[in-house]
């Protein structure tokens, strides 16, 4: 179900119970983005890390794809062993 059909589903039982119409989607989604660009501009996305590549997240590879831990040669082993 789209939002349409919901905006319609939700119109047709405001009515049968004699409540206001709910207000039609998007109707609000321009303050909405303007608020977050707000936010955005006064409050800019920082690193959580110095180091390139790491999310700061713990448990999460920075984009290596391989294993964190080095092999006895110091060199990531791939992962199909070749």
């Amino acid at each position: 179900m789209d939002a349409i059909q919901q905006h319609m589903l939700d119109t047709y039982r405001a009515a049968r119970l004699a409540e206001p119409a709910p207000p039609p989607p998007g109707r609000h989604d321009r303050s909405v983005l303007r608020d977050l660009y707000r936010h955005w501009l006064t409050h800019p996305p920082t690193r959580r890390s110095g180091k390139p590549g790491h999310s700061g997240i713990p448990g999460c590879s920075g984009g290596s794809g391989g294993s964190s831990t080095p092999s006895p040669s110091g060199m990531h082993s791939s992962p199909s062993g070749v």
